[in-house]
């Protein structure tokens, strides 16, 4: 159940974009027992970050981390939201805290392109991956997965978009055998 592999097949069909969301909201503790904040590592966070333009540890401060934390919590609200007003109240609350971010649009050779101006470049290109998921309509594949065990966040590559669970070898099946026996106890 701790693992956060949702497949090489479902990764290889994710945006880039949506991809290094996928892997920054799973760096979170999450799962039972909890998995450790990757965040915590600054070898690994720098590799969790490098989807974003930063590539150097050394200049993971405590307080860039603490600013990326809260970041990624925000996201994880706007994903784990249950309706439309709570996202709308999730969407309020990351658009206070990246409020400092600012872009300006490009249009280099006809081809619009957002340009970061003001913040911290490396929270404004976890905010242009956001951009770009939501501009693109992938944002709605990013998913919980619906093991309360689990809570592994993953990209839903399916036709129907109606999966479930982020692994249907190790969530998956175990809440549909759950379910079985359940019923064959009633």
């Amino acid at each position: 159940m701790a693992g956060t592999d949702n497949g090489s097949a479902a990764r290889s069909r994710a945006p880039a974009a949506a991809e290094a969301l996928v892997t920054l909201l799973n760096s979170r503790p999450h799962a039972e027992p909890p998995l450790p904040d990757r965040l915590d590592d600054h070898e690994r966070a720098a590799e969790i970050l490098g989807s974003y333009g930063f590539a150097e540890a050394g200049d993971l401060t405590a307080e860039r981390l603490d600013q990326v934390r809260a970041l990624r919590a925000d996201l994880m609200a706007a994903v784990d939201a249950a309706g439309a007003d709570e996202a709308r109240q999730r969407w309020d609350a990351l658009s206070a805290h990246v409020s400092g971010i600012a872009f300006r649009l490009d249009f280099a050779d006809g081809t619009p392109a957002l340009s970061q101006v003001t913040g911290d470049p490396l929270l404004g290109g976890i905010v242009a991956a956001v951009a770009d998921v939501l501009r693109d309509g992938t944002w709605k594949r990013i998913r919980v997965c619906a093991n309360d065990g689990c809570r592994a966040v993953f990209y839903d590559a399916t036709r129907s978009r109606t999966q479930r669970w982020h692994s249907y070898e190790l969530c998956g099946n175990r809440a549909n055998v759950a379910a079985f026996r359940a019923r064959e106890n009633a």
